[in-house]
């Protein structure tokens, strides 16, 4: 069984809630989009970035990080974390030496 480092572990101290991309009929031949939370794991999440970019006429600005967990099967781009009141878009999900011991994710914070 593959050992993982105890310091990476003790870096993991964010609660984060994944949440899936969940479709329901509007009635009206359309769907609306909600989230649904389908696990919850320790994390490490670290500051990566910020820009101001456009969008639609308005600055924005994005706020990027890096997310580094466990491994897990479930975690891919499409879906969300959630820390508290904070919402993260999953941009990319990869398993950096192949080993099945890390996730390290590539995350937006949602600014509403």
């Amino acid at each position: 069984m593959a050992q993982t480092n105890p310091s990476a572990l003790g870096r993991m101290r964010r609660r984060l809630v994944l949440e899936a991309p969940v479709a329901a009929s509007d009635g009206l031949g359309g769907a609306t989009r909600s989230f649904a939370a389908i696990g919850a794991f320790w994390a490490q999440l670290e500051w990566l970035s910020g820009v101001e970019q456009w969008r639609e006429g308005r600055p924005e600005q994005v706020r990027r990080y890096r997310v580094t967990l466990r491994w897990r099967g479930d975690v891919d781009a499409g879906k969300r974390l959630r820390d508290g009141p904070r919402l993260f878009d999953i941009r990319t999900a990869a398993d950096p030496d192949g080993s099945r011991r890390r996730l390290v994710c590539l995350v937006e914070e949602i600014v509403p």
